[in-house]
C-alpha cells in the first residue's frame, strides 16, 4: 500500500483530525504517502472565467494545507489535493489515475444522539469504491496491528489480490490473523473450501452457525481482542443494511476499533 487516500469534510459531525493523523501514523509504517482531499465545485463555464475557477482550487488547496499543518507529519509525504466535482465521482476517476490502495474514513462522532456509523457520503464510498475502506472510530488512536479478526462466509475469494491490504499490514507488523468463518442459513458446501492464499495468512481458524456474519463477528469479538476486524465487501451479508441506503445506523452496526472493509465479495 503505497497510496493512502484521507477525503476531509465528509460529514459536519466527523472529526477529520484524528482520522488523518492515524492515516499518517498507519502510512508512516507502510512507508506510503498520504492524498489528503477536499473538493470544490468549479462555476459553469458559460459565466465563469477561467481565472475564478483557478482561485477555487488554490483556496481548496490552501485550505488543506492549513489543516495539514496542524498535524505532526513524522516524515511521511502528504499531498494536498483539491479534486472538481463530486466527491464520489472524483475519487474513482482519481483513483484510476494514480492507483490509490487504501482509503481511509471516519466513523460519526460517538455521540448517543447521534444515531449513525456511517453519514451517507462515507457509507456510498464504501458501497460503490472498488478501494479497499480503513473505517477508523472516532479519536482512535494509531497502534501496532498485531491481531486480526477476519470474518468470511465463505473460504473462495473471488476478487484478484483482494487480500493484499491484509497481506502488507501482517507483513508490515509482524501480526496474526484469525479466520471466523459464519455458517449462516444459506452456508453452502462449496463455502468450507478455503482459497490458498487466504489459507497461508490464516493463523487459526474458528466457526460458528450464527444468522447472520455479523452476529458471529459480535459473539467472538471479545474472546479475540483484535486490533483490526476486516470483512469483505458484499451486496448481501455484513453490511446489508448499507446495500440498502447510504447511511449505516449504529443499531445495525458500531464499532469501538478499525475496520478494514476488503474490495469483492468473499
Amino acid at each position: 500500500m503505497k497510496n493512502i487516500l484521507v477525503p476531509l469534510g465528509l460529514s459536519e459531525h466527523s472529526i477529520s483530525m484524528a482520522r488523518l493523523q492515524y492515516a499518517i501514523d498507519f502510512a508512516k509504517e507502510l512507508k506510503a504517502k498520504v492524498y489528503v482531499v477536499e473538493v470544490f465545485k468549479e462555476l459553469p463555464r458559460s459565466g465563469s472565467l477561467p481565472s475564478v475557477n483557478k482561485t477555487l482550487k488554490e483556496i481548496t488547496a490552501s485550505s488543506i494545507e492549513e489543516k495539514v499543518a496542524k498535524i505532526d507529519k513524522k516524515g511521511v509525504e502528504v499531498i494536498a489535493l483539491p479534486l472538481e466535482g463530486e466527491l464520489l465521482e472524483a475519487i474513482p476517476k482519481f483513483n484510476l489515475q494514480h492507483s490509490i490502495n487504501l482509503l481511509v474514513l471516519g466513523a460519526e462522532v460517538k455521540d448517543i444522539k447521534d444515531p449513525y456509523f456511517l453519514g451517507a457520503i462515507s457509507g456510498s464510498l464504501v458501497k460503490n469504491t472498488e478501494i479497499p475502506v480503513l473505517i477508523i472510530p472516532q479519536m482512535y488512536t494509531f497502534s501496532p496491528i498485531k491481531k486480526i479478526l477476519m470474518a468470511v462466509k465463505s473460504g473462495i475469494v473471488k476478487k484478484k489480490n483482494a487480500l493484499t491490504p491484509v497481506k502488507e499490514i501482517l507483513s508490515t507488523f509482524g501480526g496474526d490473523l484469525k479466520l471466523l468463518q459464519v455458517k449462516t442459513a444459506n452456508f453452502l458446501d462449496e463455502d468450507s473450501k478455503f482459497d490458498k492464499d487466504l489459507g497461508e495468512i490464516t493463523s487459526s481458524y474458528k466457526s460458528s452457525e450464527n444468522a447472520t456474519l455479523f452476529q458471529g463477528v459480535l459473539e467472538h469479538l471479545n474472546e479475540n481482542y483484535p486490533d483490526l476486524i476486516c470483512v469483505f465487501r458484499r451486496k448481501r451479508g455484513f453490511f446489508a443494511k448499507l446495500w440498502e441506503e447510504d447511511a449505516v445506523l449504529k443499531k445495525d452496526f458500531d464499532s469501538r476499533i478499525p475496520l478494514l472493509v476488503l474490495r469483492g465479495s468473499d
